[in-house]
């Protein structure tokens, strides 16, 4: 049977081991903090961009449906001139 001395001497390396253990893993989790949080920003700058460049093409969209003498964009300018007349009628209504 081991002597007391030696059982203490067991459970002090063994203390050193996990102690070193968890100090190892304290780091690595440092590291992953880290880590994660420069992909965080790097996926919140990578959303904002997507929102921009939709934004972007939301506007071509626009712009070339009011550019080029398609039947469409003719209908278009066609309905904003009606609300233009219209509210100018409304406008002079009210004026009165």
């Amino acid at each position: 049977m081991p002597s007391v001395a030696e059982q203490l001497n067991k459970v002090v390396e063994k203390t050193e081991r996990l102690l070193a253990l968890y100090s190892a893993l304290q780091e690595e989790n440092d590291l992953l903090k880290l880590e994660n949080q420069s992909l965080a920003t790097a996926l919140n700058a990578s959303k904002d961009k997507t929102k921009d460049l939709e934004e972007k093409l939301r506007v071509l969209k626009v712009a070339k449906s009011f550019s080029g003498p398609n039947e469409k964009s003719l209908d278009i300018k066609q309905k904003i001139n009606e609300f233009v007349q219209e509210i100018d009628k409304c406008i002079v209504l009210l004026k009165k």
